[in-house]
């Protein structure tokens, strides 16, 4: 569909980051949470002391993202204001941007089919497919994008790779927002390919075929979701570049890398590896840092458990809880109103399948007696909440030497 009249696309903020910045303030700001940094990182009242990660929270890409959706609702007051979905994983802050008057085209009863010049879309931190932007542009719709840089770098290398005739080979989850739209860009340049591998197990059966080619059929049926249109592994795995969802776990990014590298090595040889296979370190330094903040926590903290906040369609949040879960018991929550009592926790199980934010309730979590708490929370999840989890942690542990009653 085409309206006759070009899109306006704006990549740099709209010029109102000030005016917004009271409202982002006092919605996604903690001054409890200010003072727990100045104050070290570290938070005691009575018998709970916490001890939070030295980096968490909103990355820089996200606070971007949300900055810029608060400053088109400002803008373009008087036009409808579309997100294509979740700008986020956090319901939180996806709600106050309903409550805002944006409307999210992934609700029941909203549609792209009715968009047209006069409506803005705003897309949102993982970005859209090639050919999502595209409709949006035929439909001359005024778009504000949100597109993270460590996504966008993502992006550049899988282009590459198309045009000189690799495979993107991508670690990632094949239904996630980030992973379509990249592996779309793969279908730039005609015979472009893509494979999404989820994790190591995935990588070694294609790591299998490379060294040993295999039973096709049984291939394309294994990954049937998570290649590419006319997809040939006989064809389309003899020359391979590697990328990344930037939320994935670092640590298991790079073994992929190294796995397929080696595989790769064993097939073609060294003299011939560089016209076979493609690796550029395309991990989100954000990512990188809130894992790395995490494990130095627990290097140097005795901790009792870890509390990681976010939700729980987050892909860096349940990577950060996972990294956790190895060390201590782990409670994934959302946010604040998980902490039901000091009885009763409502978390996200780390060992859920990838993708999965099923929820389970768990009794007697918060010990007896003196009580150390990690903390930490996903890229998306603002200070806001963090706050509130500190307040409850404190609030639930008063009292005499043990878990507070009910409520």
């Amino acid at each position: 569909m085409s309206t006759g009249q070009p899109a306006v696309i704006y990549r740099k903020g709209l010029d109102l980051k000030e005016a917004v910045a009271g409202a982002l303030s006092a919605d996604y700001d903690s001054r409890l949470v200010d003072a727990i940094k100045a104050d070290g990182y570290r938070y005691a009242a009575g018998r709970l002391t916490v001890h939070l990660a030295h980096e968490f929270g909103f990355c820089y890409g996200v606070d971007r993202a949300v900055d810029y959706a608060y400053q088109a609702r400002q803008r373009f007051a008087d036009r409808p204001v579309y997100l294509t979905g979740e700008i986020i994983h956090n319901p939180d802050v996806n709600d106050k941007l309903r409550a805002a008057g944006i409307r999210f085209l992934s609700d029941p009863g909203e549609s792209t089919d009715r968009l047209g010049p006069g409506d803005v879309v705003i897309l949102p931190a993982f970005g859209v497919s090639v050919g999502v932007l595209a409709d949006f542009q035929a439909r001359g719709c005024t778009l504000v994008d949100t597109t993270c840089g460590s996504v966008l770098n993502v992006w550049k290398n899988v282009t590459r790779y198309a045009r000189d005739g690799f495979t993107a080979l991508i670690h990632g989850k094949y239904k996630h927002e980030e992973t379509r739209a990249t592996a779309s860009q793969a279908l730039t340049f005609p015979g472009g390919h893509y494979l999404v591998v989820l994790d190591r197990a995935e990588a070694d059966v294609v790591c299998d075929y490379i060294r040993h080619g295999g039973d096709r059929e049984a291939f394309l049926a294994r990954f049937a979701h998570a290649v590419s249109p006319g997809f040939d592994p006989d064809r389309d795995l003899v020359r391979v570049g590697l990328a990344n969802q930037t939320t994935m776990l670092m640590s298991e990014s790079l073994e992929v890398g190294v796995v397929v590298g080696q595989a790769m090595r064993d097939r073609y040889g060294d003299s011939d590896l560089a016209a076979h296979y493609r690796a550029f370190d395309t991990i989100c330094s954000a990512t990188q840092e809130r894992q790395d903040a995490v494990v130095d926590l627990l290097d140097r903290e005795t901790v009792d458990l870890m509390v990681v906040i976010g939700g729980y369609n987050s892909s860096n949040t349940c990577n950060l809880a996972r990294l956790c879960a190895v060390r201590v018991p782990t409670y994934h929550i959302a946010d604040a109103e998980c902490l039901a009592s000091g009885q009763t926790i409502r978390h996200r199980p780390v060992n859920l399948a990838k993708g999965s934010a099923a929820e389970t309730e768990t009794a007697s979590w918060l010990p007896a007696g003196a009580i150390s708490i990690g903390l930490t929370a996903g890229a998306s999840t603002p200070n806001a909440i963090v706050g509130r989890v500190v307040q409850r942690l404190a609030d639930l542990a008063t009292g005499p030497d043990r878990p507070a009653g009910p409520g």
